[in-house]
């Protein structure tokens, strides 16, 4: 197997990759596995980019890009928390292009952010995934994430209820 996630190059985005970071997300969220249900969300390239400047103009926050070759596989938010009380802790959003997965390309996001945030002043880091999003939920145990709860029936996917883990890693 090519891993792709070894010879891909991660960093923060840009407003130039808008229309790629778009396209990452329309195609992950296909996989029926994302918080957006196929074709649900509709994110204008103008609100991307406000997004993408927003987070990475907030010293505990990023959105960075896996890329190779000029093209970009995945992407990992890690949105900070505000407050005094919360400061220390964040939450993130990934995707994947369906093409990159099992190719080393989550790791990767997740290696570099790790590192990114143990030189900040984050302490915590957050993350819901679907119960059953199997090799989503390895990927977050492997870089050391655990499972601190079930969100019960918190999703209703194809007419069914789901449940979500909720996990965190301590940096």
């Amino acid at each position: 197997m090519n891993k792709i996630g070894e010879k891909s190059i991660v960093r923060k985005a840009n407003e130039s990759d808008t229309s790629q970071i778009l396209a990452v997300m329309k195609d992950a969220e296909q996989s029926g596995f994302m918080l957006f249900a196929p074709d649900e969300r509709n994110m204008a390239p103008a609100a991307l980019s406000k997004l993408i400047n927003s987070i990475n103009q907030t010293p505990t926050s990023g959105f960075f890009i896996a890329e190779h070759q000029d093209e970009i596989l995945g992407y990992l938010l890690l949105k900070a928390e505000t407050l005094s009380r919360t400061s220390h802790r964040a939450q993130i959003a990934v995707g994947v292009h369906s093409k990159s997965r099992g190719k080393g390309v989550g790791t990767a996001l997740f290696a570099h952010m790790i590192q990114w945030a143990k030189q900040g002043q984050l302490l915590r880091l957050e993350l819901t995934v679907i119960e059953h999003n199997e090799q989503a939920v390895h990927l977050y145990k492997k870089m050391g994430f655990e499972v601190e709860g079930v969100k019960s029936n918190s999703l209703i996917i194809d007419g069914q209820y789901v449940n979500e883990l909720y996990m965190a890693k301590l940096l």
